[in-house]
């Protein structure tokens, strides 16, 4: 049986890569088709586009990873069930579980590919295609993540920045709010902030504060004040995006510090951990639900499975996004955002896994 394992474990990882192969230029094509106008209107240099495109086909991979897998495998499943060779396998007296094992390998070794592709390569990958996104391709429409940043660092200290660019390391109308049990004890202005690297202070430029007290407000006002403030410069940050651009460890590490702040976004930041980790696993149950569908030789052929397939995938990716949302917009938990449609899907799985061994 080990020529036929390798025979079908070839197949599944030539088919999935044929896949990539075949849907990212078509991608890659479709956005630059529709982003050429802007790129040459603002005369982008031509290695920035290449490396957006390059992050562009990360990003792409890892967006639709679970749509390229499921596609293939069926497709493949399929020319084996139409040539009747899964008839043959199974009528030599190898068991339906038996003939899964070389998928489930399969599986495996893509499992591992999404989490390194998940928890390293696509955090870079995002940070330069959103960034070129914004730089480049937004129209006034759309709102630069690097305008109208407004954070709330700890208990009782709020920041706000009408815009920060993040090269120059420089905020424009810069304020810090101080409440306390719902009252605000001091707000500290200024036109500019800038970070200093050397000594990992703030320079204020037209610095106004305001201290309000019983006995009426104290104004304390300079030119230029170098001081410490009680945040970092990452805080300054657009919160747009910014958990999609840290590898796992650093993602960790920010999640929890933020948790100790009491930040409002801490859901936006933990659904993008969570789908780290259940991604690698959707890869097994999208695995076990193409190869029960697509195993049985049926009148429509190929075209059958391959619109069953096409029309589940979309739907799991429309649980994710959906479950996705609610998780960043309210108060739903981000754990069960992210495993609610492996939860739904492993079901679907082992129902059709149980009838394809009947």
């Amino acid at each position: 049986m080990k020529i036929l394992d390798w025979y079908i474990l070839k197949r599944y990882l030539l088919t999935f890569l044929m896949m990539l192969l075949l849907f990212i230029p078509i991608g890659i094509t479709v956005n630059l088709a529709e982003k050429i106008g802007k790129i040459l209107e603002n005369k982008v240099p031509f290695w920035e586009v290449a490396l957006y495109y390059l992050n562009f086909t990360i990003y792409f991979a890892n967006l639709l990873f679970p749509i390229f897998l499921f596609l293939s495998v069926i497709w493949f499943t399929s020319k084996l069930a139409n040539n009747t060779e899964i008839v043959a396998f199974l009528s030599s007296g190898v068991s339906f579980s038996r003939f899964l094992r070389p998928y489930i390998i399969g599986a495996t070794i893509i499992s591992i590919f999404a989490m390194i592709l998940g928890f390293y390569l696509a955090p870079i990958a995002s940070q330069g295609f959103n960034e070129f996104s914004y730089k480049y391709l937004k129209s006034g429409r759309h709102q630069d993540p690097g305008q109208n940043i407004f954070r709330q660092i700890n208990d009782t200290d709020f920041i706000y920045v009408s815009s920060f660019d993040k090269v120059k390391k420089m905020g424009f109308n810069f304020t810090l709010e101080h409440i306390e049990n719902g009252e605000m004890k001091y707000k500290i202005f200024a036109n500019s902030i800038v970070y200093s690297e050397v000594d990992s202070t703030y320079k204020l430029f037209n610095y106004f504060k305001r201290t309000i007290t019983d006995n009426g407000d104290i104004i304390e006002t300079q030119r230029r004040l170098d001081t410490v403030l009680p945040f970092d410069l990452e805080d300054l940050m657009p919160v747009n995006y910014i958990a999609e651009t840290k590898p796992y460890t650093e993602l960790v590490d920010f999640i929890n510090k933020e948790k100790a702040r009491g930040s409002s976004n801490i859901g936006r930041y933990e659904i993008v951990k969570y789908k780290k980790w259940s991604l690698p696993v959707a890869v097994f149950i999208l695995t076990i639900i193409a190869v029960s569908v697509s195993s049985i030789k049926r009148r429509g052929g190929m075209g059958v499975n391959l619109a069953f397939g096409i029309t589940t995938a979309m739907v799991y990716v429309f649980f994710d996004k959906v479950f996705g949302v609610l998780a960043e917009q309210s108060d739903f938990s981000p754990l069960i955002a992210a495993w609610l449609p492996n939860v739904v899907f492993g079901i679907l799985a082992i129902i059709l896994l149980y009838n394809a061994k009947r």
